[in-house]
């Protein structure tokens, strides 16, 4: 079966692929493929410059906001810092400017170091860790080949990590569940660490090679994990647990949050030291080969390799799934579970249910049971719960940012419906959009995405705005990239304005004027100034003429000192922001596309968005961290009211829950830039008030928990 390509989000990048310990539940070097024997022991310069070229190509390509690498192994760190410096660089060089880089590695720690951290916090390095619970479960397993334990330099690594400095490079515990264990004792010494997130994962098997099933029990990884689930639920889900949190989305209507659940494509790919593209690591447990490919970073692209019939065969959803799992109540939370655990080697290979299918579907029932996330839930935008947590590294947010496109679309088609016949210079534009968007509909998107598009089309519905204004937004996004010759467009006190890119002073008293491409940049053009700082890009709009939307006056146009100002103040800002709430920053640094200075402080109490996220409103306050924690609280009462034009949290004639429900999810976040104690009480109790709120709907209550949960 085929259909159109799936672009690959997720690179598995094998830096070296040897191990300082000698696991024994090791699909790598303890199961079926055993090519890591023959590979080179570490990544070569070669292999490492081709694989990010062939992933800057493929991003490009595919127009993706995001990619994410993880170095993996054998132990990455066996690499040592100067190969993976290396690595870093080429990677963050060929990805800049082209989409978003979130870079991770996984290890079993016993090598980290300040040395490591260091270097992994100038390239914003998330490190995950393997743990398999307190020094019982740890050692059942992870030990060195002379049997000695690993448990206390494991430790050790965590208490470094966990320092302030390296806090933010912390992204959490991955375990490996062995049922011969207590499920307490081992998620307390998990949860001991302060993870931000938990892994739990299922040992690989195959119905050739089954799992440990003590005295011949029915669904003992079912029964170890639903204790581990009530343990976690006791506690006020301190951490994101993503098994957990995946089962409850997807009950919910919502997406999978892990590769080995649902019935999302799979979008990772493989690259081994010797520079072969591989598929899932997983697939190394069901037979000798089963995840080559046959195609190399040398020879081969990322579109290639997403053509291969065993990457497309994780593609199918539904349709890929065994007779027994497309008949199954729980199939979409289920997904039939990860696609190595269906190998049989009768013939079917991979047409089975999960050798851990009984499990699966009696952990799914007893969630769905404690939770009632299956009974009547809405389907949440996805990354619904890393939203409320403050966990979304800008998945959520750009699912968010397309549905507020298509909010715009809507508002400006009831325009279409309602604008005055009259209105010549309204008729030739919306003739122009029209036309334009039937030959390329992706032409239209700087309309759309601009963040003044909306505020201009509610004041036009509601009679408070021309609507020849849409002239100027569609010569904003058809000028440039060439899709009409020339547009009329109206002048205002002298200018004709080009939304996202400047204005144009017209010398003249005419009403209106006639554009072409040449005329952006040449005599009279004013263009917009735009902020650049670790990350963060954004366009300082002093000129948009519907910016006046953030409860404050807004300047006019800044003279080259107050600009300089900005240019002096917001590195500063950003630089809390990144340190205090990495989280939200990778966010912000993905949405936000504007800030428009004001000319007096906005409200700090205020609970309604203006421009929406990707529009910030700021006073350049001297002190940056109050500069900051404006930014962030207009970001948050954004998306927050974003989300709820897909979700409904509650019943908005409550007006006390919308305003304690907006102001408690913008300081989970700010009170973490200000660090003042009294202001985190205040936030803990507003947050009691609301999840006593009786107008919260499901949805709302699961959101309100996942801000506990960020308070925490």
């Amino acid at each position: 079966m085929t259909g159109p390509l799936v672009p690959l989000r997720q690179l598995v990048l094998k830096v070296h692929s040897r191990c300082d310990l000698a696991c024994d539940h090791c699909y790598v070097y303890e199961h079926a493929d055993q090519s890591w024997a023959s590979r080179p022991k570490v990544i070569s310069d070669e292999v490492i410059s081709w694989t990010a070229l062939r992933l800057a190509e493929h991003a490009k390509a595919h127009a993706l906001p995001s990619v994410q690498v993880i170095l993996h192994g054998g132990e990455p760190l066996l690499a040592g810092p100067a190969r993976l410096r290396r690595l870093c660089e080429e990677l963050r060089g060929a990805l800049d400017g082209v989409s978003r880089l979130d870079l991770r590695i996984h290890t079993n720690g016993v090598q980290l170091s300040p040395r490591f951290l260091d270097l992994f916090a100038e390239f914003d390095v998330r490190v995950g860790i393997s743990l398999d619970g307190d020094r019982a479960a740890n050692d059942l397993h992870r030990r060195y080949a002379t049997g000695r334990s690993s448990y206390d330099k494991v430790l050790a690594a965590l208490s470094l990590l966990r320092q302030e400095r390296y806090r933010h490079l912390y992204a959490g515990l991955l375990c490996t569940v062995d049922v011969r264990n207590d499920p307490v004792a081992a998620y307390d010494a998990l949860a001991a660490q302060d993870p931000p997130r938990i892994d739990f994962l299922l040992p690989h098997a195959t119905w050739d090679e089954p799992p440990l099933r003590p005295h011949g029990a029915g669904t003992p990884y079912a029964d170890w994990l639903t204790a581990v689930h009530d343990r976690w639920e006791a506690q006020g889900r301190p951490m994101p647990v993503r098994l957990f949190d995946s089962i409850i989305s997807t009950l919910g209507g919502g997406p999978s949050l892990t590769e080995a659940m649902g019935l999302a494509p799979a979008d990772v790919v493989v690259v081994e030291t010797d520079g072969t593209f591989e598929q899932a690591d997983s697939l190394k447990t069901a037979f000798d080969g089963a995840p080559v490919t046959g195609e190399d970073v040398f020879r081969h692209t990322l579109d290639d390799v997403a053509r291969h019939p065993g990457i497309i065969a994780r593609q199918q959803g539904l349709a890929g799934l065994s007779e027994t799992c497309r008949s199954c109540p729980v199939v979409r939370s289920c997904g039939g579970g990860l696609y190595a655990h269906r190998y049989r080697g009768d013939g079917t290979e991979f047409d089975n249910p999960s050798v851990f299918c009984a499990d699966l579907k009696a952990l799914i029932r007893s969630i769905d049971a404690r939770t009632g996330a299956g009974a009547g839930a809405e389907r949440p935008v996805e990354g619904f719960d890393a939203l409320a947590d403050g966990s979304d590294d800008g998945t959520a947010v750009g699912e968010l940012a397309r549905a507020r496109q298509e909010v715009t679309r809507e508002l400006l088609a009831m325009l279409g419906q309602e604008a005055d016949d009259e209105s010549e210079l309204w008729a030739a534009s919306w003739r122009t959009a029209l036309d334009v968007g039937r030959r390329d509909s992706a032409l239209l998107s700087p309309l759309l995405s601009h963040p003044y598009t909306r505020t201009w089309a509610v004041r036009c519905l509601d009679g408070a705005a021309p609507a020849d204004h849409l002239a100027a937004l569609v010569a904003a996004a058809t000028l440039p990239a060439g899709a009409v010759d020339r547009i009329t467009v109206p002048v205002c006190d002298g200018f004709a304005h080009l939304p996202g890119l400047g204005r144009l002073r017209t010398g003249t008293g005419a009403s209106t004027v006639e554009l072409t491409a040449d005329r952006i940049g040449g005599p009279g053009w004013e263009p917009l100034r735009w902020l650049r700082t670790d990350g963060l890009e954004v366009a300082l709009d002093d000129i948009a003429p519907y910016r006046d939307c953030h409860g404050a006056p807004v300047t006019g146009r800044l003279t080259d000192k107050e600009a300089e100002q900005w240019r002096h103040v917001l590195p500063q800002a950003w630089a809390s922001i990144r340190k205090a709430l990495p989280g939200p920053a990778r966010a912000m640094a993905a949405a936000v596309q504007v800030v428009t200075p004001l000319a007096a402080p906005a409200d700090p109490h205020r609970t309604s968005a203006g421009g929406g996220f990707a529009a910030l409103g700021a006073f350049p306050h001297q002190d940056p961290v109050r500069l900051a924690a404006d930014l962030v609280r207009g970001f948050r009462l954004g998306v927050l009211d974003a989300l709820l034009d897909v979700c409904d949290l509650y019943d908005e004639t409550d007006t006390r829950t919308g305003d304690l429900l907006a102001d408690s999810f913008a300081r989970t976040a700010t009170d973490a830039l200000l660090a003042d104690p009294e202001a985190f009480l205040r936030t803990r109790a507003q947050l009691d008030e609301l999840s006593d709120a009786p107008s919260l709907t499901a949805l709302g209550r699961r959101f309100a928990d996942g801000m506990r949960r960020s308070a925490r």
